[in-house]
């Protein structure tokens, strides 16, 4: 009986797996599209990746020193032969005169050579970019075809949508009139705008010295009309105590210095050492905050000599009045001097004050004084750098890495301040450490990370 029954359920378990096999359903998959080519895609994007790192603004900009360079150098060679040939005396001057002109001819020949290797290196690279291009170009067309369900068409027509939208912002804000900025008596005009930028190089320290000062003397010696001047900050962003001269724009932007420094001082730092970036050179002086005290020092670049001025008890220094925005402050910024058609000004924050911009009219000379003092009620550190203009103090602030906005003046003749200037400056670089007009050139010259920057100021 118990065998029967053995038997019986042996017999039951083969019928029942013989069912669950039978009633087993299977299915074949077959894909009809092709398989994606991700050898293809990865090859594309690093073809795109080495055509950015060989196509850089830089590389346009380099020529543009060079043209800038010859543009300089051409018409002094031209005045140097003029003068040579209405008063060569055949002697001693006529051989010195050419010695000058031979110089002058070897420099232009260099920068001819230099100019000649960048455009041909570039040609080839036009050329292979330009190629590289066309197929990165057809490869992609390829890559569309996968696209079945149009997810990256969706995302190109969304990507036009934005940019009109964005273009039709553009021209909505440019026919609203921004409040005009006041004027007060500048025989110019109206301030209005600001071009450029005219010139962006970092000289002959690429990638050195993050902080500093450039510029022109408004009231120049004769014979220095053409110079220009930079003073680099030398350690941990703080002090200097040198300033470099440049007998011409074209030398400083490639980098070729009058030979030697002119020095304040042996030691640095000294109670003598320029502290911060902001520094102004007028009437052969150089303006600055003293290192590590509330004064300001005035160094005569013929006497080699320095006097001091001491500014009202309780001005803020030693980097307790910065420049700021809201992510950075600007060390050492505490004082900031402009220069203007009327001279120089010294612009600061006092604890009297509650920390709103101070600004004092220096008087000019050995030593210096303060003639008058005007207090604001603009908080200083919601300010990222002053300039003057036509005796109207103005402010900026920053926006974003790529804008700066010229948001506040102060009418010195009127005592009527501005918040809503809404001039803007295209930055090459997010932080503008030195900002100052020059009214010898109506320029604004600018120092941010290393780097020399002039726009052109535009008067109504």
């Amino acid at each position: 009986m118990k065998f029967y029954t053995v038997l019986l359920l042996c017999s039951l378990f083969n019928f029942t797996q013989q069912q669950s096999q039978q009633n087993r359903c299977s299915c074949a998959l077959t894909n009809k599209e092709k398989a994606f080519p991700h050898d293809t895609l990865s090859s594309v994007n690093d073809d795109v990746s080495q055509c950015n790192h060989d196509v850089t603004p830089q590389k346009a900009q380099e020529i543009e020193r060079l043209l800038l360079g010859l543009e300089h150098r051409l018409p002094q060679l031209l005045e140097d032969v003029s003068i040579l040939e209405k008063e060569d005396d055949g002697d001693l001057y006529g051989v010195v005169s050419l010695q000058v002109i031979e110089n002058e001819l070897k420099e232009i020949k260099e920068y001819v050579d230099r100019l000649k290797r960048t455009t041909q290196g570039y040609q080839h690279l036009s050329t292979d970019s330009a190629k590289q291009l066309t197929n990165l170009r057809a490869e992609l067309q390829d890559l569309e075809l996968y696209d079945t369900f149009q997810v990256e068409k969706k995302r190109q027509d969304n990507q036009r949508l934005k940019r009109a939208l964005y273009e039709c912002k553009g021209e909505h804000e440019l026919n609203t009139q921004p409040t005009p900025p006041p004027h007060g008596l500048c025989p110019h005009g109206r301030f209005v705008n600001i071009t450029g930028p005219e010139v962006y190089s970092a000289g002959e320290y690429p990638g050195s010295y993050k902080y500093g000062a450039w510029g022109r003397d408004p009231k120049p010696e004769a014979g220095k009309e053409s110079w220009y001047w930079r003073v680099m900050m030398t350690s941990n962003n703080r002090y200097a105590n040198y300033v470099r001269f440049y007998s011409s724009l074209s030398t400083l932007v490639v980098g070729v210095g009058i030979p030697d420094n002119i020095l304040i001082h042996v030691v640095n730092p000294t109670t003598n050492t320029i502290q911060g970036p902001n520094v102004v050179l007028y009437e052969k002086a150089l303006y600055y905050n003293c290192y590590n005290k509330d004064d300001v020092c005035r160094f005569n670049l013929t006497s080699k000599t320095i006097s001091t001025l001491e500014l009202p008890k309780g001005t803020r220094f030693n980097s307790k009045g910065n420049f700021c925005h809201l992510e950075e402050c600007y060390p050492y910024t505490d004082f900031d001097f402009a220069t203007d058609e009327s001279g120089v000004w010294v612009i600061y924050t006092t604890t009297q004050n509650f920390g709103n911009l101070v600004l004092s009219k220096v008087d000019e000379g050995d030593p210096p004084t303060l003639s008058k003092t005007w207090h604001t009620s603009v908080f200083k550190q919601a300010v990222t750098n002053t300039f003057m203009a036509c005796g109207i103090l103005y402010g900026t602030r920053y926006v974003d890495k790529d804008m700066e906005e010229i948001f506040y003046s102060f009418d010195t003749s009127t005592g009527e301040e501005k918040f809503n200037i809404g001039i803007f400056i295209n930055k090459m670089a997010p932080n503008i450490y030195f900002l100052n007009y020059s009214p010898i050139d109506k320029m604004l010259y600018v120092y941010t990370e290393g780097n020399m920057v002039s726009y052109k100021v535009l008067f109504e």
